[in-house]
């Protein structure tokens, strides 16, 4: 019988995977336990998997960890998927970011399926209060501005790019000091690149400055 676990979750899906395996091994102590990483796979050990009992126990717990990690591995695992599948021994299938074609087959002979995808980070949309902080040359509030920017996983890159962009526009409507924040913000990026700073810190610093 399969147990599979799969999903683009990777961390997730390996610890679901070790907690079943834990749970599992907890529920039938005196079990054996086989894990066949992808280095491992062979129609021997395949064979093995499937058919493995002893003189103590019924049963063997099975872990083929990321066979499709190596393609000659996930070959097999997917030749022998009917044996796999009618076997006495329960399998679990672990294969984090798996062709959704070879899940789709494996999941319909499992016994059971744990799926975890990662979730999508939202798109954030135009980031006013920034832009207006600086044309407002508030330091303090532009400053928190940025913090809460790279906090929600904005890149220190796209920050300045903003700020670099709304720098130019003041100028453009004649904006007192808006030369001064455009090259400010030029040099920033250069000594950041120049001298290996950190673009995050630094754009910090810049907003300090700012009055």
């Amino acid at each position: 019988m399969i147990y599979f676990f799969s999903g683009s979750d990777t961390a997730k899906v390996r610890a679901k995977a070790f907690a079943w395996v834990a749970a599992a091994r907890a529920k039938a102590p005196e079990a054996a336990y086989l894990r066949i990483g992808a280095e491992d796979i062979s129609p021997e050990r395949l064979s093995e998997a499937v058919g493995a009992s002893g003189l103590f126990f019924a049963k063997t717990l099975v872990l083929l960890d990321d066979p499709f990690s190596r393609k000659e591995a996930g070959e097999l695992v997917l030749e022998h998927l009917a044996r796999i599948s009618d076997s006495q021994n329960p399998i679990a299938i672990l294969a984090p970011g798996i062709h959704p074609a070879h899940a789709k087959k494996i999941a319909a002979k499992a016994e059971k399926t744990f799926i975890a995808e990662a979730t999508a980070r939202p798109v954030r949309g135009f980031n006013t209060a920034l832009v207006n902080a600086l044309a407002a040359r508030n330091g303090p509030q532009l400053w928190q501005e940025i913090v809460k920017a790279l906090r929600q996983g904005d890149a220190p890159e796209a920050v300045h790019g903003l700020l670099h962009w709304k720098a130019r526009d003041l100028m453009q409507k004649k904006h007192p000091a808006a030369t001064s924040l455009s090259l400010a913000l030029i040099e920033l990026l250069a000594r950041s690149r120049e001298e290996a700073r950190d673009l995050g810190s630094e754009l910090e610093r810049f907003a300090l400055s700012v009055k």
